[in-house]
């Protein structure tokens, strides 16, 4: 059983929903007020960096700001619509809590989309903590001194690893079970549906 304090992070984007379809459409939107193509088979191989990172890859720095203010005002109209839990997650949270350990949520995403789409699926966690990547979430994880962090992109490994957290990839997003691994993943899950059981064994 989990000490009750312990904390188990868990990114967001592709670990606990599948926010593809939303994530596509407000960059479509944003190409589409531009005129700027952007290659959605790009923007979903890096699924997981933040905006700006994403944009620039499509558009000169000085307007990578206006271009984000336009994603922004499509992305909260999108979200609800088309986005949803993705399998055992809602198991995988209530595994952690049942152990009497915190749920935290560490994305990259802005902040307020992050509790916006935990609101729209119904998800409920304990603290959110938005707009980190990398090497921040290695940050956020390490003030935590969080037991554990779950994602679907290797930077979420490499973070993990560098706080001293139990790596668990799960293989739900751009990369494969292979990448995670290489980046430090202890396990990697195919689905959230396997975390109880592989949550037990570290933790029981």
């Amino acid at each position: 059983m989990t000490d009750r304090g312990a904390v188990i992070g868990f990114d967001l984007d592709m670990t606990l929903v599948d926010s593809r379809a939303a994530i596509m459409a407000s960059f479509a939107a944003v190409a589409a007020e531009t005129g700027v193509t952007i290659d959605p088979v790009g923007v979903d191989s890096r699924l997981g960096i933040k905006l700006e990172d994403e944009l620039a890859h499509w558009f000169p720095a000085g307007e990578i700001v206006p271009a984000m203010a336009i994603y922004r005002r499509h992305y909260p109209l999108l979200s609800g619509p088309l986005t949803s839990v993705l399998p055992g997650a809602r198991e995988a949270l209530a595994t952690v809590r049942a152990a009497g350990a915190r749920v935290v949520v560490i994305s990259a995403k802005f902040e307020p989309a992050v509790r916006q789409v935990l609101d729209d699926v119904g998800l409920a966690v304990d603290e959110v903590f938005g707009g980190v990547h990398g090497p921040e979430k290695a940050v956020v994880l390490t003030a935590l001194a969080a037991d554990a962090y779950v994602g679907d992109p290797p930077a979420d490994m490499a973070a993990a690893v560098a706080a001293a957290a139990w790596p668990v990839g799960v293989a739900t997003g751009s990369f494969s079970g292979a990448d995670l691994r290489a980046a430090g993943a202890a396990v990697v899950l195919a689905s959230l549906a396997q975390f109880p059981d592989r949550y037990a064994r570290r933790f029981s």
